[in-house]
């Protein structure tokens, strides 16, 4: 079935152009992100597990009630 329909789309070069420009695209638009956040902040989220300076409390902590 599915050879059937590929042989009647004739020339299917553009579903790997397209593909490839979405993914392009995708990749360009995160790494504009990922360079433009502010260097402070993702110093400060790569600390926050280590950091300990607001313990959790446990008492307060009712998911599993």
């Amino acid at each position: 079935m599915f050879k059937y329909i590929l042989e009647s789309a004739g020339n299917i070069n553009w579903m790997a152009i397209s593909a490839l420009l979405t993914f392009m695209v995708i990749f360009m638009v995160s790494l504009v992100l990922v360079f433009k956040h502010n260097s402070d902040y993702i110093d400060r989220m790569a600390s926050m597990p280590l950091d300990d300076s607001n313990p959790v409390n446990f008492e307060n902590d009712n998911h599993e009630k």
